[in-house]
């Protein structure tokens, strides 16, 4: 009896497991941290980072069965899937691997031996290729496996060497085929492995991974010659199992007996019911993993994969007449058969069922008029003899019903018509344009309107008395798209129905802390209330993976809540204050509340005073002192107003507004968190104020523990300088002083100086001058001189000629510095920056100035000569 898929993956890993492999668990479908795939397309691809050595081998060998998609880039083989024996979205990837440790000679054997005798397959059906260069390959098969000359083929780049994509590791292959016997149609001469006539099937790929190819095509050797080999399950199943398709392998029996009794058709009872039997089969395991590995139906990325081949598998359901949501049961089917290697479907069948059933559902209710719409146009092609759907009619298809525009496309050509790709791309051109001419706001339009749609459902209660709480996660979105479930590492926003995370309004920031679900849990950096009363709370997985509909438990990271707590009462108390020393014309503007320290902006036309600040300083310090108890109320607007209570002018209130009251100084409308007394502030300090808009100033405070520690800062400053002065603290300012005004006089002399220096330096180079068409020129370097000092002693040198030209350079650590000065009654004939940009040129520099004087920098100092002969060439043709 022939080995079952599921046996024959065991007896594959138990096989490399016996010749010391590690035997490793399939890695997920998404590539962990490889921006360059969308999905892991080949058993080698968890293993990259070893292969390229960028990570270190945690083990010599290893064997996997790999889940794989390929249905982009490269291997896209979506629309070949369910038309041919063996193309699949999804699949296993049976493999072996060597980091450094084995090579060619080992990988051929154990391939050898695993074929031949582990499953038994005849060897004289056994062809293998290699790439046309590599001797080596070639000549192992022949002297080590013995086979004859004539069985080994060699074939070019295209058919024997292997790359994952674009770029990345790659190497020389070699390909065991296995013959199925002449074709007698097939024409080729020869008949090789490279025919596609059907005599020939590749059974494994042998890769030896030796380079690394970058974006520009170079390729570089690896650290490690490697191995990678590749043979897929289906492909070995069928093989074993003796049939001509692997849609007739074990591994589809179920699903196909689940579609069959879904829709009421035979297999094998029409060709083109087969391929939609075939393209449901495929698509459904493609689902399961897809979604039981966290990818779930969007607009863009993975999502938008998943979605096409969920709706193209729904379109092929209705041509078997099923026009009902039935993808969903047919996943159970593959969570039946796929579970004994794969448990964890199990644990999610719930889920990936009714994710598939959810996004099915919407997909009908377009397809059905979509498919209408779709025949009214194909029968206008008809009668005009036409073969090729205007790409805005197949555009008014997608953006008006939502018919997918890949879904007309693989309609039409099973019509035998084409689809104008250009217009439809022009037309959704025109689309993005308007969109983007249309919206006016300052965020994602999409997350905006996904949280719209959100807030029309869902509501979240804030419970203001804990920082714990237990909940229902309600919504779950990752990168902007609604999701049923997010894993490790997902950025997420999540909904729940009551939370004790306060969502950032009235200038507080949003809280930070911890969600946790029975099988996950979420690092929350930030809560936001995005439109209505939905709170979003947004974070990263952690670790597991989370659910929609889950129970959860909700904790406040309570240190950082303490703090932002005491900045929120500690601003009404500043606020109370202001208006107090300022008058009530000091209106509150904006706050920000976080717990590292507080920003208010208020109304004032001048720069406080600082016996001012000072004061109110003093106002709210005692006020904290009192230690007086906060309290909180609810009530109307009019009668909080009327209370006394302060409201802030932009704010949005409704009828029922909650009131904040410390005392009988500060009464305030505000929804945020506070103090349950004054005291617990401890301290405010305001660290800076300044003017933001004209008559608008800010200040800048800190509370508790954060003043204390500036106080402490500024304290160990305050020391540090006295002890650098050798003066006690009380002493600094005037120590400091003193030393300033002795700095003055030293500056005065040291430029007295300088004078005095260029003074001396212009007499000695005025004798230098010499005469070019009847023009003094003075040309030379003055090394060590800085660019301000070589100004003055340009102007010097200008009056001491009289009439002429200066030009000065000096080097330092390898840069010029280049002066040049003309007098006024020369400026006609020679212009300063004309003459500045072309000598800086020859020193590699640039320059320019006014037509008396001018300035330049340059990176060539060994050219100052040439540039000084280049001057003097200017100036005798001016």
């Amino acid at each position: 009896m022939a080995l079952s898929a599921a046996e024959i993956r065991e007896t594959f890993l138990r096989f490399f497991e016996a010749k010391n492999h590690k035997v490793v668990s399939s890695a997920s479908l998404v590539p962990k941290g490889d921006p360059t795939l969308l999905f892991t397309n080949a058993g080698m691809v968890p293993f990259k980072n070893t292969f390229l050595g960028l990570e270190a081998p945690v083990y010599p060998r290893a064997a996997t069965s790999q889940k794989c998609m390929r249905v982009s880039g490269k291997h896209n083989d979506l629309d070949n899937v369910g038309r041919t024996a063996g193309h699949h979205t999804f699949f296993e990837m049976l493999g072996n691997f060597s980091f450094g440790d084995y090579f060619k000679r080992e990988a051929i054997e154990l391939a050898w031996e695993l074929l031949t005798e582990a499953f038994a397959i005849d060897a004289d059906r056994l062809y293998v290729t290699v790439f046309r260069e590599d001797d080596e390959a070639h000549d192992l098969w022949r002297d080590g496996i013995g086979l004859a000359p004539e069985r080994i083929i060699r074939l070019d780049e295209a058919e024997n060497f292997w790359s994952m994509g674009d770029t990345g590791p790659c190497g020389p292959c070699s390909e065991i085929h296995i013959d199925f016997g002449v074709n007698p149609s097939c024409t080729s001469q020869p008949c090789d492995p490279s025919c596609d006539c059907g005599r020939w099937l590749e059974i494994w790929n042998l890769v030896f991974m030796q380079f690394n190819r970058d974006a520009a095509g170079n390729q570089t050797p690896l650290p490690k010659p490697s191995i990678d080999t590749g043979a897929g399950l289906e492909r070995v199943s069928a093989i074993l199992q003796g049939v001509a398709s692997n849609y007739d392998i074990d591994l589809f029996k179920g699903i196909f007996d689940r579609v069959q009794d879904l829709s009421g058709v035979a297999r094998g009872s029409d060709a083109e019911n087969d391929v939609s039997m075939n393209v449901i089969a495929d698509h459904a395991r493609a689902l399961v993993f897809l979604i039981g590995d966290g990818i779930l139906p969007s607009n863009d990325g993975r999502g938008y994969v998943l979605r096409r081949i969920l709706r193209r598998a729904a379109r092929h359901g209705v041509l078997l007449g099923l026009e009902r949501p039935f993808l969903y049961q047919v996943a159970d089917a593959v969570i039946d058969e796929m579970s004994g290697a794969y448990p964890e479907l199990n644990e999610r069948r719930a889920y990936i069922a009714s994710r598939i059933q959810r996004d099915e559902e919407r997909f009908l209710e377009t397809l059905s008029k979509g498919l209408s719409l779709l025949e009214s146009e194909i029968d206008t092609l008809e009668s005009k003899g036409a073969n090729m759907l205007p790409g805005d009619s197949a555009f008014k298809l997608y953006d008006t019903f939502g018919f997918p525009f890949d879904l007309t496309a693989d309609i039409l050509r099973s019509r035998g018509f084409e689809l104008d790709q250009s217009g439809f791309d022009s037309a959704m051109d025109v689309q993005r344009q308007r969109a983007r001419a249309a919206w006016k706001g300052s965020g994602d339009a999409r997350v905006e309107a996904i949280y719209g749609e959100l807030s029309a459902d869902l509501s979240t209660e804030f419970s203001y008395g804990s920082l714990r709480g237990e909940s229902t996660l309600r919504a779950l979105l990752v990168d902007g798209e609604s999701r049923e479930s997010a894993t490790r590492g997902n950025q997420v926003e999540v909904v729940v129905d009551q939370t004790p995370f306060y969502a950032e309004s009235g200038g507080q920031v949003g809280d930070r802390g911890l969600l946790r679900t029975a099988t996950g849990s979420v690092e929350i950096h930030d809560t936001q209330r995005p439109s209505g009363q939905l709170v979003v709370h947004r974070g990263i997985v952690l670790d597991g993976d989370v659910y929609v509909d889950s129970a959860v438990e909700l904790e406040v990271e309570t240190g950082l809540r303490a703090a932002t707590v005491r900045n929120h009462s500690g601003t009404h108390l500043l606020h109370a204050a202001l208006r107090n020393v300022l008058g009530p014309q000091a209106m509150q503007k904006g706050s920000q509340v976080g717990p590292d320290r507080l920003r208010f902006d208020f109304t004032h036309d001048a720069p406080l005073r600082e016996e001012e600040i000072e004061s109110i300083e003093d106002i709210v310090n005692d006020w904290i002192e009192q230690n007086v108890e906060g309290t909180t109320r609810e009530m109307s607007y009019p009668e909080a107003i009327e209370s006394g209570a302060v409201a802030i002018f932009e704010e949005k209130y409704g009828d029922l507004v909650r009131v904040v009251q410390f005392g009988d100084f500060s009464t305030e409308l505000c929804g945020g968190t506070h103090a349950r007394a004054t005291g617990d502030i401890g301290l405010l300090k305001i660290v800076s104020e300044s003017g933001i808009a004209a008559g608008v100033r800010r200040i800048e405070a800190l509370t508790g523990l954060g003043a204390l520690d500036h106080l402490r800062r500024q304290e160990r400053t305050l020391k540090r300088v006295a002890d650098l002065l050798k003066s006690p603290v009380s002493e600094v300012s005037t120590r400091v002083e003193k030393l300033l005004d002795e700095r003055r006089g030293a500056e005065r002399e040291i430029e007295r100086l300088r004078t005095e220096q260029r003074g001396e330096a212009s007499k000695d180079l005025s004798g230098s001058a010499k005469e070019i068409g009847g023009i003094q020129v003075i040309a030379t370097r003055v090394d060590g001189v800085g660019a301000k000092d070589l100004r003055g002693m340009v102007d010097q040198l200008r009056d001491k000629l009289k009439s002429g030209v200066v030009l000065l350079a000096a080097e330092e650590d390898g840069r010029v510095s280049l002066a040049l000065g003309v007098t006024k009654d020369l400026t006609d004939r020679c212009r300063a920056g004309d003459l500045i940009r072309e000598i800086a040129q020859i020193v590699g520099g640039k320059g320019g100035g006014r037509p008396d004087f001018a300035q330049a920098g340059g990176s060539d100092p060994s050219q100052l000569d040439s540039a000084f002969e280049r001057l003097e060439a200017l100036i005798a043709q001016a």
